[in-house]
């Protein structure tokens, strides 16, 4: 009996890890596909805003179906989804789509992922939770990472409202993390995703209609390495594949494995994220941006390593979108 459950729990494992990996490699894919959109006259504003509304009318149905009999948790924790919709999503998204207009996706995205630094740092700010020496070690470790990523030392140009953009989408990635970390709000997380995209759709589209975030989009075709397609056919991938099927996937690999596993295989979306760089769009990190990429990953392994060993008591959230 106790073999049988060993090897039910192996097989689950290894189900939680594959379906992790497809997850990691579906948001990956997102930045790839905007940067197309974008070099074909659609602004970023523009983009994020059909991605979300792609994906919230996907989960659309999903998410009333899990929300059935939870709405006075829906009311009780109203705050919280609203900044959850337009921060920890919205932003983040927003932001991410910004740097890459103007920077490699690979380079945007391993700077957002030194999200989890910044949490810990928050943390021991505002909460005095002060980092085990192997979270400041990673911390360390990744900020050294980041000055190699950037080409600091041999004076490489960087667009610094690219570095800029991609670092807001660290902090609305940290207040992902920080908002996940909440386990009394009794809602399913497809639920707090899809009401999360459901808000940012509508936040965004009304920052269009007044004239706060620029739309401009085009109906041209849109060039990748590879060839050119139909404009419809990046937004469906980047809304039903990089949005939508990365959230459930996330959901359902968060389940099996818990948050603290599933976020070390989420680090996979970075070289996802160089992969479709490379494949859609030719592009390629130097190699001193390739060592400082590995240290920024190793740094933040440490910090995760270094994150307390507590039982997970609640069911876990999705991993962040970009």
């Amino acid at each position: 009996m106790s073999q049988l459950t060993d090897d039910s729990r192996r097989a689950s494992i290894s189900t939680g890890l594959l379906v992790a990996v497809g997850a990691a490699f579906a948001f990956g894919m997102s930045g790839a596909w905007a940067r197309g959109l974008i070099d074909a006259g659609w602004t970023p504003g523009a983009a994020v805003t059909a991605r979300i509304w792609v994906a919230a009318l996907v989960l659309l149905v999903p998410t009333l179906v899990s929300l059935r009999g939870r709405w006075r948790q829906v009311r009780r924790n109203a705050g919280m989804i609203i900044t959850y919709g337009l921060l920890a999503v919205t932003a983040t998204q927003l932001f991410y789509f910004q740097a890459v207009a103007v920077m490699d996706v690979g380079i945007a995205l391993l700077i957002e992922y030194t999200a989890p630094v910044a949490v810990v740092l928050w943390l021991w700010a505002r909460r005095g939770e002060r980092p085990s020496k192997r979270s400041i070690l990673g911390a360390v470790v990744a900020f050294a990472g980041l000055v190699l990523m950037l080409d600091v030392l041999t004076g490489a140009r960087l667009d610094p409202g690219g570095i800029l953009w991609a670092l807001g989408a660290m902090v609305g990635a940290a207040a992902y993390f920080v908002l996940s970390g909440r386990g009394d709000t009794g809602l399913p997380p497809i639920a707090l995703a899809g009401l999360g995209l459901v808000l940012g759709a509508l936040g965004l589209s009304v920052a269009g209609l007044v004239g706060v975030l620029p739309m401009t989009w085009s109906t041209d075709d849109v060039a990748y390495r590879f060839g050119t397609l139909p404009w419809f056919v990046p937004v469906l991938a980047i809304g039903v594949l990089a949005t939508a099927v990365a959230y459930v996937l996330g959901i359902a690999s968060t389940r099996i494995l818990g948050s603290r596993l599933a976020s070390f295989v989420a680090l996979a979306e970075v070289v996802a994220a160089l992969l479709f760089g490379w494949m859609l769009l030719g592009q390629l990190p130097g190699t001193v941006q390739l060592i400082g990429g590995a240290l920024v990953l190793a740094g933040v392994v440490l910090v995760k390593l270094g994150e307390p060993a507590t039982q997970e008591l609640v069911e876990p959230l999705p991993e962040p979108v970009v």
